[in-house]
């Protein structure tokens, strides 16, 4: 599994969300349907460690399994 942001967001936009703004080296994307927003760490190409990766999916509400 590709554990990078780029890929996070690449999943993200795919289920509906979209970048809406950025503080830092965070970036937040919403989804209107849900009324869910996410957070995801972009921290200059690095991956991010598993249980970060694992634990905004479920905040965004997608499912591992899926992948």
């Amino acid at each position: 599994m590709n554990l990078s942001s780029k890929n996070l967001i690449k999943l993200l936009e795919n289920n509906g969300y979209f970048y809406k703004r950025a503080k830092g080296s965070h970036q937040l994307y919403y989804d209107p349907l849900n009324n869910r927003t996410v957070i995801v760490p972009v921290h200059g190409g690095k991956d991010m460690k598993k249980g970060t990766f694992l634990a905004i999916l479920k905040q965004a509400g997608i499912d591992k399994n899926e992948l």
